[in-house]
């Protein structure tokens, strides 16, 4: 059986759309359940959840509360509650095609997969802000390589709006580290960087899959210089965590790299000035001197 988790915070506008998505596949309802994992909303978020069960009768939901605040946290909740031998994460912001869960099917069932991530297409809410560069772009969890089969390889790694993993994985790996990832509005990541890497470092293969694809919607307080700001200093506390917890030694490293990279952001910000498009090069240098100002916080 497949496992659907969806974590949700005051996200109840959208959250609605994104189960029925999920419940509007061509797929046997029998094979599959959704584990909706309700990190303490203040929201409507529990009368979403009741409109859902009334409307798709025949739809196997669990709706659980995860008191301790956190996406780790509630994650891993959703791993302890779900029954399915795979385990699929989604945002409660995405939409699923209606052969999502039967592309997947196929996926799991032609090849031998321990872990695994999908297309991921952004839709903004208020369409695409003039800022957004190749070098930006990544803040919207944009993964795309192509509509076949692939890999995740070298430092690349799915992102949460769509991704999956067998239930072994986390037996044999560990869950989600609680001290990385969204924290009520603290925009700390890194979790899923986490997990995988403990994979690769393993030598094991992490499947990319064009054929399960998602639309992520990207709200307008997502598209501003203030939240870049505060998402590159998420960005920066987030890996000095990852980096002190492997070795403490390698902090400095990193934080001379970190500041190395500003230097290649100056270049861009300098290209972009003279082919006239400022405020690519202007977000670039919000994101990076934000991620050094977090990676050197304590």
């Amino acid at each position: 059986m497949i496992s659907v988790i969806v974590c949700t915070y005051n996200r109840a506008k959208y959250l609605y759309d994104a189960l029925s998505r999920i419940a509007n596949n061509d797929y046997p309802a029998d094979d599959y359940e959704i584990v909706l994992v309700n990190n303490n909303s203040t929201d409507n978020t529990l009368a979403e959840a009741d409109r859902f069960r009334h409307d798709y009768p025949n739809v196997r939901i669990k709706v659980v509360t995860e008191q301790q605040n956190g996406l780790s946290q509630a994650r891993n909740r959703g791993i302890e509650e779900s029954k399915g031998e795979f385990l699929i994460f989604l945002d409660d912001d995405t939409s699923v095609g209606k052969n999502y869960l039967r592309s997947l099917s196929e996926n799991l069932k032609n090849h031998d997969i321990l872990a695994f991530g999908g297309k991921v297409v952004p839709v903004f809410e208020t369409g695409m802000p003039k800022w957004v560069s190749c070098w930006t772009m990544p803040l919207f969890a944009v993964t795309d390589k192509g509509e076949g089969t692939g890999m995740f390889n070298g430092m690349s790694y799915p992102v949460g709006a769509n991704m999956g993993v067998k239930r072994f994985a986390f037996e044999k790996y560990g869950t989600f580290d609680t001290q990385l990832g969204r924290k009520w509005n603290m925009l700390l990541g890194g979790e899923e960087k986490d997990f995988f890497y403990r994979l690769k470092a393993d030598k094991q293969k992490i499947y990319y899959f064009g054929n399960i694809a998602v639309e992520h919607l990207i709200p307008a307080s997502r598209t501003t210089y203030d939240y870049i700001k505060n998402i590159g200093i998420g960005i920066g506390i987030s890996e000095r965590i990852r980096y002190k917890k492997k070795n403490s030694a390698r902090v400095f490293t990193k934080a001379i790299w970190e500041i190395a990279k500003n230097c290649g952001s100056v270049l861009l910000w300098a290209y972009y000035a003279i082919s006239f498009r400022p405020s690519k090069g202007k977000a670039i240098m919000i994101l990076r001197n934000n991620v050094v100002a977090g990676f050197l916080k304590k």
